[in-house]
């Protein structure tokens, strides 16, 4: 279903406006009760005008549209072995759950009823979420990688990322490992350990044999990791020890064979890991090996979300990713959205991220299935979409963050642009009780106008120390005109087009 047909007439609020700006029509919402669960609103025939300054609001929102930031890349959660094999028995037994799932979370398409997601993450192997320890070369000794199958992967995995890419042809993929082949280590298991660097060059050259792999496959792969939490050793599933000196050894040479192998646009992201360590892993990988890696990734299970701006204020060329954060079972709900938006579909972007992304895109309701044996998810994890064994299936806290965040910066036009972080502060007395991020979409032609979006996360929920959510009447100034919304606690998606800068 397409939404925009009314507010793509360009109907003006006022003569003030001189046919600048649109008023805003289009509101994704979902609010802390549940009464709104990314829910569309087309706001036709009173749509919010924009009209000459007057008094700001108690919380005013003040766009800054000529300060353009970094590039979105996407949203999304990972395709996980487990995830995977879900789908695929629920794509056996009920065919119509199963595509109503996978269109829901992947269809791009401007206006759709659908979040978009546009990344996905898959790990290169056996992870913690698999049936068993695999890895694509399993031959002991074998340097020469004569034994490399990358049909040890489960069969089911391929299937459903074929059927996820042939929705969303705009979708990112990312792929890693979560260890070495277990003979390229000290260990002499995937199960722990750490990377012997006398293999340096046969593990670059086994992930180009993934890259080609997945590319015999019928994938097109944007990004490479040589290593997830390379600072992680667990001997209950796959886990390495890489240090930063090893891991831009790796980097290097991997990316010497890839340029001259056909992947030099597949791009390498390096670290993989933790908030906390921004200034010293990752700042010691560019040291050594800024010429391979892109950027770095992170991780929120320690640090926050302001240590990005450590990396970013070291190697500012650099991009910077936000790559994996599980939900838990038995968590709250509201909280759990709140959290995620401060810290990761808001949070993450507003400290240069240029993705967003989840742990298990899809689990069943214990947080299974997980690798025998693992010690993994203490407190089971929860996927982005709990999917049952009798086929029923339910959206999680996770889906409705990221698919808020996703619905601001999708392409407007086919094989246009994603959307740019643009700069936005908030100012106000109740200016605590907002978190903004600002983005604008450009479009193919030069004659349309950007799309210009807020995503907006109202957690005024308790101002008196007890619980009392409020709503908050804002202004939002662009551009020397005002608008004015009444955000709900919840997060709300808005959009409205202007004449290009």
């Amino acid at each position: 279903m397409l939404f925009h047909a009314l507010s793509a007439c360009l109907t003006f609020a006022s003569p003030l406006l001189a046919q600048e700006i649109t008023e805003i029509y289009d509101i994704w919402q979902t609010t802390w009760d549940r009464s709104g669960l990314f829910t569309y609103t087309n706001l036709y025939p009173n749509p919010i005008p924009w009209n000459t300054p007057g008094t700001a609001g108690s919380a005013d929102i003040v766009i800054t549209d000529g300060t353009v930031y970094q590039n979105i890349v996407g949203f999304g959660a990972a395709l996980t072995d487990s995830s995977a094999q879900l789908l695929s028995q629920l794509k056996s037994t009920n065919s119509d759950n199963y595509w109503d799932i996978l269109n829901y979370l992947f269809d791009p398409t401007d206006g759709a009823d659908a979040a978009g997601f546009s990344y996905l993450r898959v790990p290169l192997g056996a992870s913690d979420f698999s049936a068993s320890v695999y890895s694509f070369d399993d031959v002991s000794g074998d340097t020469s990688l004569d034994s490399f199958d990358i049909n040890n992967a489960p069969s089911y995995l391929f299937e459903v990322l074929s059927d996820i890419a042939g929705i969303n042809n705009l979708l990112k993929i990312h792929i890693v490992p979560w260890s070495p082949p277990g003979w390229m280590k000290d260990s002499g298991t995937m199960l722990g350990g750490s990377f012997l660097s006398q293999y340096t060059d046969t593990f670059a050259s086994y992930l180009l044999k993934c890259l080609q792999g997945f590319q015999s496959q019928g994938f097109s792969i944007w990004a490479i990791g040589v290593q997830n939490e390379p600072q992680n050793s667990d001997t209950t599933y796959p886990t390495c020890l890489i240090s930063a000196a090893q891991e831009a050894a790796i980097g290097l040479q991997l990316r010497t064979l890839m340029d001259d192998n056909g992947f030099s646009d597949t791009i390498i992201i390096g670290y993989e890991h933790n908030w906390n360590d921004a200034g010293a892993y990752p700042v010691q990988l560019m040291e050594d090996a800024a010429s391979a890696f892109y950027g770095v990734s992170f991780h929120c299970y320690e640090g926050s979300v302001s240590d990005q701006e450590t990396f970013y204020n070291a190697y500012p060329d650099k991009a910077i990713f936000f790559t994996e954060c599980t939900g838990e079972i038995g968590s709250d709900w509201w909280s759990d959205i709140k959290w995620y938006m401060d810290n990761i579909f808001i949070g993450s972007p507003n400290y240069w991220g240029q993705s967003g992304a989840m742990w298990n895109l899809v689990l069943n309701g214990l947080g299974q299935p997980l690798l025998p044996g693992t010690d993994s998810c203490g407190t089971p994890c929860r996927g982005v979409v709990t999917v049952n064994s009798n086929g029923t299936y339910n959206y999680n806290q996770e889906f409705y963050a990221i698919a808020q965040a996703s619905k601001a910066i999708l392409p407007k036009d086919v094989g246009g642009p994603f959307g740019q972080r643009i700069e936005v502060a908030v100012n106000g007395d109740l200016n605590w009780g907002l978190i903004v991020g600002a983005y604008v979409t450009n479009r193919v032609s030069s004659s349309d106008w950007p799309r210009y979006s807020l995503v907006v996360l109202n957690w005024d929920d308790t101002p008196n120390g007890s619980w009392d959510p409020q709503d908050i009447t804002t202004t939002i100034e662009f551009r020397g005109y005002q608008a004015t919304y009444t955000f709900p606690v919840g997060v709300t998606t808005i959009y409205w087009y202007a004449e290009p800068n």
